[in-house]
This record gives structure tokens, sequence and C-alpha cells, in this order.
């Protein structure tokens, strides 16, 4: 399951402590998630990463919906 917890405010400078920030984010959102869950929500975040800077998808850039979890 992921956790809907806020983003973290990032300083205009973009410090470690920024990063340390966004890491236990990731974490606190992610902690109970299931493997599929977590590549679901990669992908999202992929496609929307790749519509906002207009990268196409293409064999650099494989579905991660493809993996196979053990």
């Amino acid at each position: 399951m992921i956790h809907d917890i806020p983003k973290p405010e990032i300083s205009p400078d973009f410090t470690i402590a920024d990063i340390r920030k966004i890491r236990e984010w990731n974490h606190e959102r992610l902690k109970d998630a299931t493997p599929q869950e977590i590549l679901d929500d990669t992908e999202i975040r992929v496609s929307e990463a790749r519509k906002k800077y207009g990268i196409k998808s293409g064999y650099n850039a494989p579905k991660l919906t493809n993996v196979v979890i053990p």
C-alpha cells in the first residue's frame, strides 16, 4: 500500500538535507507497498517525467511493467 504523504518542501539551493528529506519521504510512502505497487508507481512517475521533458520511450527507456518479479 502506497501512503499518501505530502511532498517535502525543497530549498532553492537543493542541499544534502533536501536529498535526505526526499529519501525519507519515499521510504515512508513505499514502506508497506508490494513490489508490483512500487513498479506501477515508478511507471506513472516516469511517464509524467517523459511528458514534462518531451522524452519519447524507446529501446533505452523500457516500460517497467514488463519486469518479472520472482
